[in-house]
């Protein structure tokens, strides 16, 4: 699996699936399966049994894992959706760059 373009915190933009085009946060990223949890992006039920933490049980709507390549980072500067690059500062750290309007994202 290749090295994933966005983390944690990044707010992206669905390119495809059943919530093409919704924008939301990723508040989890799981690199190893290459795939991203998005705030009230694929929300499906899920069946609950009652716990202490969840004395009721029930149906529970969450927020399941979507692939990443399904997402599209939106740049903070220029607010549109675009692929992201990488550059060497002088201090020689690795930061993200905007495909469109060039300016670093971290």
């Amino acid at each position: 699996m290749a090295g994933m373009n966005v983390k944690k915190g990044d707010r992206v933009k669905v390119i495809a699936g059943k919530d093409k085009g919704k924008e939301g946060e990723i508040i989890r990223a799981l690199p190893k399966k290459g795939r991203v949890v998005v705030e009230k992006v694929n929300i499906v039920k899920k069946a609950m049994r009652p716990t202490q933490a969840n004395p009721q049980g029930g149906i529970m709507s969450m927020e399941a894992p979507l692939n990443v390549s399904n997402v599209m980072l939106v740049c903070p500067q220029c607010k549109a959706a675009t692929r992201v690059g990488h550059r060497f500062k002088e201090d020689g750290t690795k930061v993200r760059v905007c495909k469109k309007c060039g300016k670093d994202i971290d």
